[in-house]
């Protein structure tokens, strides 16, 4: 497939429940559209929002023609390895900035927010200020970075 650019923002359907973790997990801003979302309401977010939609459902892509992309592989690896081919996803652009949750740039922890975690946790700590979840550099994000390694190609293993 050709190179498209990266997209700046994306938006994947109920059909890519994983994929915008993973995006997230990268620093990129992904959105996800729960199964509440009919395709009309999908459409209408994706341009009200400039967002390319992700979707696995071919009738919904061929309807938004370059508004959205089609994601064939059924695996949340391999559908990030298309994005890789397709766009040049950098799959190592700002890793752990993002809420995986709420797609809402971190910010540093207050004093406050890390005196309630054990004094023992590696640092730095970062919160969402949307929804107070604290995050730090733990054995979960050790394994998610050996993860964007491989998709971005750089897997020293």
């Amino acid at each position: 497939m050709t190179s498209r650019g990266v997209p700046d923002r994306w938006l994947c359907d109920v059909m890519l429940a994983r994929l915008p973790r993973l995006l997230r997990a990268a620093g990129h801003d992904a959105a996800f559209a729960g199964s509440e979302h009919p395709d009309r309401q999908l459409i209408l977010q994706a341009e009200a929002e400039g967002r390319l939609l992700l979707t696995r459902d071919r009738q919904l892509a061929a309807s938004m023609g370059a508004g959205a992309f089609l994601v064939t592989p059924d695996r949340p690896d391999d559908q990030a390895r298309l994005l890789g081919e397709s766009f040049g996803v950098n799959w190592l652009a700002a890793p752990f900035t993002r809420c995986l949750m709420d797609n809402v740039m971190l910010r540093p922890a207050s004093a406050e927010e890390i005196t309630a975690l054990p004094p023992d946790l590696p640092r730095p700590v970062n919160a969402c200020p949307a929804c107070s979840r604290l995050y730090w550099p733990g054995s979960h994000v050790r394994r998610m970075q050996r993860r964007l390694e491989i998709l971005a190609g750089r897997d020293s293993r």
